[in-house]
C-alpha cells in the first residue's frame, strides 16, 4: 500500500505522462504550508516561461500570509499575467498529483479569469 506522499507522486507521474504526450505548455503548481508556487513549463519540459509564487517580494508584501486562498488567487492571477505576457495562452494544468480542492482550486480559477484556458 502507498502512503501518501508515494499516492501523490504516483498521481502526478501518470498527469505528467499525459501532458508531455500532448506536447502542451504546463501550468505547474506546488503547495506547501506556508507558500504556494506556480511556473508555466515548456511542452519540452526543461524550461520555465513564467513564474509566480508567495515568496515574490512584490507579492509578500501584499500578502499576511502566504498559505492561504487569498494568497492562491493572488498567484493565480499573477501567473496568468505573466503567461499572457510571454505570449501563452493555452495551458494544460498540472496539479502535481495535489486534491483539486481548496487553495489549488482558488489558483487555477483565478488563473482562469486571468485569460489562461485549462
Amino acid at each position: 500500500m502507498f502512503n501518501k506522499k508515494q499516492a501523490r507522486l504516483r498521481r502526478a507521474r501518470k498527469t505528467r505522462a499525459k501532458i508531455a504526450e500532448l506536447k502542451a505548455v504546463r501550468l505547474c503548481v506546488n503547495r506547501t504550508n506556508c507558500h504556494i508556487y506556480a511556473q508555466i513549463i515548456s511542452p519540452c519540459g526543461g524550461k520555465v516561461l513564467a513564474s509566480a509564487s508567495t515568496l515574490d517580494t512584490d507579492v509578500r508584501k501584499d500578502l499576511a500570509n502566504g498559505g492561504n486562498k487569498a494568497a492562491a488567487t493572488t498567484i493565480g492571477k499573477l501567473i496568468a499575467e505573466r503567461a499572457k505576457a510571454a505570449g501563452i495562452e493555452q495551458v494544460a494544468f498540472d496539479r502535481s498529483g495535489l486534491q483539486y480542492h481548496g487553495r489549488i482550486q482558488a489558483l487555477a480559477e483565478a488563473a482562469r479569469e486571468g485569460g489562461l484556458k485549462f
